[in-house]
């Protein structure tokens, strides 16, 4: 069973004419074969083990599901949910890349620590006790800890819009599940790939060669960050359509929990090293938010042009804000009394710390391009890009 977009004969200009069918393999009344054949298959980078092939649908019957003209629309009923699903792809391949990343890396022996043997008995220290080693494994598993804390807030709002018996409450958690849709999509698949190519490097030649097998994680990682709407159009859908949607109501879900929590706890001693970069970035945030919404008003390509770096922010932001929320439930674990958990306490507060202080940054260079608006992009003429 295929669903199929495409024109009926009458149909307007452009994707307003697209409508969507329902074309079977077999008829349903005859079981006779219906005209849909496989052109060809595609020979990809990755994914192999998915048989991606070119479709032929000369001559073939279908049936028109939902109103003519209106296929995209009930197309995206299925993008959405398609969507999360691929952002929990792309950091399910960031998982098993990091997880075999530090595998090699503590057993991976060469050279010595640079502040002195660590392994006397062995002829070289294993090379995760090197810094930038180090750097990439906490950057794998700082991304990998706090998305899935991200993935798991937007679980939770799926459910609350779905069976809450508060219609209120449904909406709020509707309106952040859409905003947050690009943004675990986007990032999430952008940072799977980011982290697959983290573990080849761990991996130094070994990771270039397919006997180790982190290679096709890179490879098949690169997909998600194309299809279901490539991390492009994520960005301009959170700038074009869910940042102005109902006068921002959708950023006020997402912007209110995040305010209330950095203000309930701006005056816990413990959490000062969590709250502060939250606060300073989540204040940058705000600040591109209002400096997007003026200029593109004025000018499309000023939201356009913004609208990945502004993506990235924002994902930061809210995975930061993760990261804090953890870090104060492992201080309070932790104060209540040892349960035989503290070394795991003690690593989500670690990680957080690194988090803050080598991830989170980025988002004031994310600020500055933001700001430098769409001129820089924008001036050169197609003749020039050749010149």
């Amino acid at each position: 069973m295929h669903l199929v977009l495409a024109k009926l004969p009458d149909a307007p200009e452009g994707a307003k004419g697209i409508s969507l069918f329902i074309v079977p393999k077999f008829m349903p009344d005859t079981n006779a074969k219906n005209a849909v054949t496989c052109g060809s298959i595609e020979h990809k980078m990755g994914i192999k083990a998915s048989a991606t092939c070119v479709m032929n649908f000369d001559s073939a019957i279908g049936w028109l599901v939902g109103e003519p003209h209106k296929g995209l629309r009930a197309m995206f009923t299925m993008m959405n949910a398609a969507r999360l699903g691929v952002g929990m792809q792309g950091l399910g391949l960031a998982e098993v890349s990091w997880q075999n990343g530090l595998a090699y890396a503590k057993d991976r022996l060469q050279m010595r620590a640079l502040d002195g043997v660590k392994f006397p008995d062995k002829p070289a220290d294993p090379i995760i006790v090197h810094p930038d080693i180090r750097k990439m494994l906490l950057t794998s598993k700082a991304f990998c800890e706090g998305a899935r804390a991200l993935s798991y807030w937007v679980g939770l709002n799926l459910d609350i819009a779905e069976k809450h018996p508060d219609p209120a409450q449904r909406q709020e958690a509707d309106d952040l599940v859409a905003l947050l849709t690009p943004i675990v999509k986007a990032y999430q698949t952008d940072m799977g790939f980011e982290v697959a190519n983290l573990a080849v490097q761990i991996h130094g030649g070994h990771g270039y060669i397919r006997e180790y097998g982190v290679e096709q994680y890179a490879r098949d990682a690169r997909i998600a960050m194309i299809y279901e709407g490539t991390n492009g159009i994520q960005a301009l859908d959170l700038v074009g359509r869910k940042m102005g949607q109902n006068y921002g109501r959708l950023l006020r879900r997402f912007f209110q929990p995040v305010l209330a929590f950095i203000e309930g706890n701006q005056d816990n001693p413990a959490l000062q090293e969590f709250i502060f970069p939250l606060a300073k970035a989540f204040a940058k945030l705000q600040q591109a938010t209002v400096q997007i919404a003026m200029k593109g008003l004025k000018d499309p390509n000023e939201a356009g042009a913004a609208s990945t770096d502004f993506l990235r922010m924002f994902a930061l932001v809210a995975v930061g804000f993760m990261w804090a929320r953890m870090a104060k439930v492992a201080q309070e674990k932790l104060t209540a009394g040892d349960n035989g958990k503290a070394e795991f306490y003690n690593a989500k507060l670690k990680t957080a710390r690194f988090f803050m202080e080598r991830m989170l940054p980025e988002v004031e260079s994310r600020f500055r391009m933001v700001m430098a608006g769409a001129k820089p992009l924008m001036d050169m003429s197609e003749s020039e890009f050749a010149a």
